[in-house]
């Protein structure tokens, strides 16, 4: 079914919206799923917060045009499905990723991340960056340490003092 111009410019403006807020986009060829595979792909983005979309070049060119997502552009050859991450920056590469496992027939073809155009090899990368929860306990964890090694060696004084004081009291019993 043909799109009309209302239609496009519906799609165009959507992509743009979304584009705008993103912080990474991956882009696949998704030729040779089945509609169960992309049903499957689309529930997994949609339950990791991943706006997927297949959408035509021409009106994803015109979407990402002023987003940090226009260094895509030229790479946007052929059928790709659309990846855009809204909750955390590794969430669509993660989504992505892990499908690939199951799926040789998804090909990665364009990461972009912070205005910047990654090679396809790169997604493992991205996927790999933590979350907003982890990354918040990882940095907890690390302004806590300098407490608990402070209170470890505070804690070894007394710890060492009662031991000396053993050691000469168990000396004077073997003495006398």
């Amino acid at each position: 079914m043909a799109l009309n111009l209302n239609d496009k410019k519906a799609i165009v403006a959507e992509v743009a919206d979304v584009a705008a807020n993103a912080y990474s986009a991956v882009a696949a060829h998704y030729i040779g799923l089945t509609v169960g595979d992309m049903t499957e792909l689309r529930k997994k983005a949609r339950e990791s917060g991943v706006y997927l979309r297949v959408v035509k070049n021409t009106l994803a060119r015109r979407a990402i045009q002023g987003t940090d997502f226009e260094c895509m552009s030229d790479a946007l050859v052929g059928p790709l499905v659309l990846a855009f991450s809204q909750d955390d920056p590794g969430a669509a590469a993660r989504v992505i990723s892990e499908f690939t496992k199951d799926n040789a027939k998804l090909e990665v073809k364009i990461v972009s991340i912070g205005g910047k155009l990654l090679a396809a090899g790169e997604i493992d990368r991205l996927a790999k960056m933590p979350t907003k929860d982890q990354a918040i306990s990882l940095m907890m964890a690390l302004m806590k340490a300098p407490v608990e090694k402070l209170a470890r060696t505070l804690n070894e004084v007394p710890t060492k003092v009662t031991r000396v004081v053993a050691a000469v009291r168990d000396q004077k019993q073997d003495a006398a």
